[in-house]
């Protein structure tokens, strides 16, 4: 394969600076890799978390973005499933040791070593940076990248590959399905497709959310049901009328929260899955798992072989997200919005911006 050209990026250079052109070269393209035009990548708020460092460990330059989608313009000599002009995905894990017990279960997100992500880390030498989809193009290995059917809006499928199978996976190692009661913690880019999804499953499905404006749109989505939060009074009725009816929580919201009252919820072994990650640890009464056998769990994307499976369920079902699409010059604007939850549902930037 040819040398990859200079990508033109957006790269955060500290905690408190605004993004700003950047340009890098990446690595040269191998035998079994491919190399994808970005022409969209959605704006996680996991971006917004590693730019300003709220996690800690963040190291720049860092070009964000783990929803990567666009087109494949070269393929390596031994690689089979791909060809040029195919649409091809890249989610949030660019490589694993493919070795450990959890790489061969399909389950490379907990590889043993450590998966190499997409950014803000490296590659499995543990030397070689890793840059992300606020960028021109990308180079993979054709076992983490994947396959996206034409003829399907791009920008609509970009969150898929982090919103989509952040929730897909719980509700399907749960086995969410027709007849059961699923409720979903928060309508924002992980709770919109929370409720597509587990709709699609066949589940009736309950909104909670702060925002009394969402009530529309939640059912609009999907939900038979939508519950305001920010209302003690209001929750505390909602949970009267709703207590011992649900079969499934899944708990989107990255705020501090008491998760007490949804687990209350609950039926008998019903399963409340934590999937956003709040800034402080939560207090957890030990009386609100015993008092009917509660579980309450985590989940963390998924593999590659799920995301595929992901990807293809919401194309069967036309569960796309809903996306706002800006060019590459508003992230900071995005970035700030979505911090408010003044987005519907998700920002994907659109990489043909960054020629302009």
């Amino acid at each position: 394969m040819a040398k990859t050209k200079m990508t033109r990026a957006y790269a955060a250079f500290s905690a408190t600076t605004p993004l700003k052109p950047f340009e890098f070269e990446g690595r040269a393209p191998g035998s079994k890799d491919i190399v994808i035009e970005i022409t969209h990548c959605g704006i996680c708020h996991s971006d917004i978390h590693q730019v300003r460092d709220e996690w800690g460990g963040s190291a720049y330059p860092m070009v964000p973005g783990h929803e990567i989608v666009g087109r494949v313009t070269q393929v390596g000599r031994s690689v089979k499933r791909f060809k040029v002009g195919d649409h091809a995905g890249v989610g949030c894990m660019v490589d694993s040791c493919r070795k450990c017990p959890s790489c061969k279960s399909h389950e490379e997100q907990f590889c043993t070593q450590g998966a190499a992500m997409t950014y803000n880390g490296t590659l499995m030498d543990r030397k070689t940076p890793t840059y992300g989809g606020y960028a021109s193009q990308i180079v993979v290995s054709e076992a983490f990248a994947l396959k996206i059917a034409k003829g399907l809006p791009l920008e609509r499928v970009a969150p898929l590959l982090c919103a989509g199978i952040t929730t897909y996976s719980p509700l399907k190692r749960f086995k969410v399905r027709k007849g059961q009661h699923v409720g979903v913690v928060g309508l924002g880019g992980l709770g919109h497709m929370g409720v597509k999804i587990a709709r699609a499953m066949g589940a009736k499905v309950t909104v909670f959310s702060t925002s009394a404006s969402k009530q529309a749109d939640a059912k609009r989505l999907g939900a038979t049901d939508f519950v305001i939060t920010r209302d003690p009074q209001e929750f505390e009725a909602a949970c009267a009328r709703l207590r011992g009816s649900l079969d499934l929580i899944l708990d989107t919201v990255s705020a501090s929260h008491d998760l007490n009252p949804y687990l209350g919820l609950l039926k008998m072994d019903g399963t409340m899955v934590l999937v956003g990650v709040p800034p402080e640890a939560a207090s957890v009464e030990a009386f609100s798992l015993i008092g009917g056998r509660k579980r309450l769990t985590g989940s963390l994307i998924g593999g590659i072989k799920e995301t595929q499976e992901m990807l293809n369920f919401c194309a069967k079902h036309k569960t796309l997200s809903d996306v706002e699409v800006i060019p590459v010059t508003q992230i900071e604007q995005a970035y700030e919005r979505t911090v408010r939850g003044d987005v519907k549902y998700r920002f994907v930037i659109d990489l043909k911006s960054l020629q302009a």
